[in-house]
């Protein structure tokens, strides 16, 4: 499906209390809106990733995965502050005719939901059957949740948390450190900051997989060498193979709105009262091996949601298993809406007996 843009026209307004001249959503959408309109699957996704789910998120999305185009309306919008088409730091600011680059404003992902539910308005859905993200993409579902209540029928969240934490906060200022002691990122420029992207690249690696990943992996078939080792080059590659593909002033402004998360905040004085608001039926599902989200955030997210369910993966890959366990994800996924059509239909033929 092609890249389509939604456009609004009118300011934006920002948790910060400034505000954008109007908004641009590129999204895309797979499938067709049934006569019920009650298919709708909505993604959401993670830091670097992008609207074409089909893409990066094969065996759970496509022709002939869980959610696919013969049964589900979907619908992936790139998210406020990044680089694929919605209104990010490499927009034109319409108030002075050139790009933002680093003038371009904090954004929460409260923010970034509410860019969402704009484009939900404009495409005339009242119901989404299901919203799914992972890691950031589970931060602003879980906003986006709160702050819309009653349209969430079901809730997926993977690999993510309530509240970002110190040491998640602690590895994003670390790749900013990485990006902005990069000169050229002061230039305001198409390619400032590339050096610095790369470097940040490499950390944010490093807690997206682990020890053991990277000794299976990147391991040495020789005692003989003194450098140019596996490992080295991999995490050169990964920082080249980003900066061919995104943008140093999104990526700040992108990990900045992931450290704002805190679902609690203006709202409830602590997570577990805000986590208590939510009402869809909600699946929260760690990755064992994932230290960047370790899976004490999602059980308490599983915790503190009424009737949430909770499953855990074991992968090789850290963080990034949701992204590739995708096999692993369908079966639990799939296991989830039996839960909940049991429970629906229990309930039921309890409504029933009492009438």
């Amino acid at each position: 499906m092609s890249l389509k843009t939604f456009t609004y026209n009118k300011r934006f307004n920002l948790e910060s209390g400034l505000s954008l001249p109007g908004l641009d959503i590129a999204y895309h959408t797979y499938g067709t809106l049934n006569r019920k309109k009650d298919n709708v699957i909505w993604v959401v996704h993670a830091l670097t990733a992008n609207s074409d789910v089909f893409d990066w998120w094969k065996g759970i999305f496509g022709e002939h995965d869980l959610y696919n185009p013969n049964e589900h309306f979907i619908v992936c919008a790139n998210n406020l502050g990044s680089c694929y088409g919605t209104t990010g730091p490499a927009s034109i600011n319409p108030d002075t005719n050139q790009p933002w680059y680093g003038y371009f404003p904090h954004i929460t992902t409260r923010d970034q939901a509410a860019a969402l539910d704009l484009l939900r308005q404009h495409l005339g859905i009242e119901k989404i059957h299901t919203l799914i993200g992972g890691s950031q993409g589970g931060q602003i579902a879980q906003e986006w949740a709160l702050s819309n209540p009653g349209i969430h029928e079901n809730l997926v969240l993977i690999a993510t948390n309530a509240q970002h934490s110190p040491w998640g906060i602690a590895f994003n200022e670390s790749q900013r450190l990485a990006i902005k002691s990069d000169r050229t990122y002061y230039s305001n420029t198409a390619n400032g900051g590339e050096k610095g992207l790369q470097a940040a690249r490499s950390i944010a690696l490093l807690s997206y997989r682990s020890y053991n990943t990277y000794s299976e992996t990147q391991q040495e078939n020789t005692a003989d060498k003194t450098e140019d080792f596996s490992a080295a080059s991999y995490q050169r590659y990964q920082g080249e193979k980003l900066v061919k593909r995104f943008n140093a002033y999104s990526y700040v402004r992108l990990s900045e709105a992931m450290d704002s998360h805190h679902v609690a905040r203006n709202r409830t004085p602590d997570v577990t009262g805000a986590l208590a608001r939510i009402r869809a039926n909600t699946l929260v599902i760690g990755i064992t091996s994932d230290i960047l989200f370790p899976v004490s955030e999602q059980k308490l997210i599983a915790k503190n949601i009424p009737g949430a369910f909770y499953a855990e993966i074991d992968s090789f890959y850290g963080h990034d298993g949701f992204l590739i366990e995708t096999h692993k994800l369908y079966t639990i996924i799939s296991d989830f809406y039996n839960k909940i059509s049991f429970n629906n239909t229990i309930k039921r033929q309890l409504e029933t007996s009492l009438n």
